[in-house]
């Protein structure tokens, strides 16, 4: 999995976005892990940045849509 573009979460459906979400968020915790066994040493640890950016990317697309539909409410 590479870099993931904002117009290709937004493509998601919400629950495809909340499943991406959970297989990022482990993979981030088991090289956190790895790393913490190792001494700090992954085999890449660009991955890392890579992963907390995708988990940002979804979370703040999700809060855009909610903003969003409040605001079609109001």
């Amino acid at each position: 999995m590479g870099f993931m573009k904002p117009k290709e979460i937004r493509a998601m459906s919400l629950e495809e976005r909340r499943k991406k979400l959970e297989e990022l968020r482990a993979e981030l915790i088991a090289l956190r892990a790895q790393a913490a066994i190792a001494g700090g040493t992954v085999a890449n640890p660009a991955r890392i940045r890579q992963l907390r950016r995708a988990i940002a990317r979804i979370l703040t697309i999700e809060r855009e849509e909610e903003l969003e539909k409040e605001r079609e409410r109001a």
